[in-house]
């Protein structure tokens, strides 16, 4: 996947890494692109310009991105350049940083942004999720259509606590995409069981929300998935 990233601050270069460590191919546009940001991330592709100009856009082939991630901390150049990626050159997937909570509302797809990722709500969220095993955390929402992602801390004394995934019946419109357990990630199947502290990660609505949350409380009741009838 080849993926461009603007800005390349400490946050785009640590998308970088991330994405170069899983064999990605990356090129950082940031109009300081100086010999001492270079070395920092040398197995990086290199463009040294202002991403809202559309020649340099052009320069860097933004066409042929499958992403492009616009991570500056000026909200302005993060919603232009992901406007332009995705009108004049019709990138499939913009993700773009929200620096300003107050600009957050713009932050759409009538701006070009497919997912915004806000950093005062995501430290705010890790936060929430230190002292409040059994909250549901909402981490980000994807601006086409009422998806969000949402984590939330197994109680020690959930009725889920011990079940196979495949016989827990979630709220409609609701996946578990992922289990973190004792720090590592876990694909989850429906013959993985739960253990009490598990961050589940799951998709979800804003509807689904508080009927998933009930359900991952302490001491609540459990749903089990009906049997088929013989």
């Amino acid at each position: 996947m080849r993926v461009a990233i603007v800005g390349a601050g400490s946050v785009g270069r640590s998308i970088a890494q991330e994405l170069l460590q899983n064999d990605h191919t990356v090129l950082l546009i940031d109009k300081d692109a100086n010999e001492v940001r270079v070395a920092k991330l040398a197995e990086a592709n290199w463009l040294s310009g202002d991403a809202c100009e559309l020649s340099t856009l052009q320069e860097a082939e933004i066409q042929s991105c499958d992403v492009v991630v616009c991570a500056t901390g000026d909200d302005k150049v993060n919603l232009v350049v992901s406007l332009l990626a995705k009108t004049e050159f019709g990138v499939p997937r913009t993700v773009a940083r929200v620096n300003n909570p107050k600009n957050e509302w713009m932050f759409d797809e009538s701006w070009g942004v497919d997912v915004a990722v806000s950093t005062p709500r995501l430290m705010t969220a890790l936060v929430e999720e230190a002292v409040s095993v059994g909250d549901l955390v909402r981490i980000f929402d994807f601006q086409q259509g009422n998806a969000a992602m949402a984590e939330i801390t197994l109680p020690a004394d959930n009725p889920n606590v011990g079940r196979r995934v495949g016989d827990i019946t979630f709220p409609i419109d609701t996946l578990l995409v992922g289990i973190i357990r004792d720090g590592r990630p876990i694909g989850p199947t429906p013959d993985d069981s739960l253990e009490a502290h598990d961050e589940l990660l799951l998709l979800t609505t804003t509807e689904a929300e508080p009927e998933l949350e009930a359900m991952m409380r302490p001491g609540s009741k459990s749903r089990r998935r009906p049997t088929p009838s013989s």
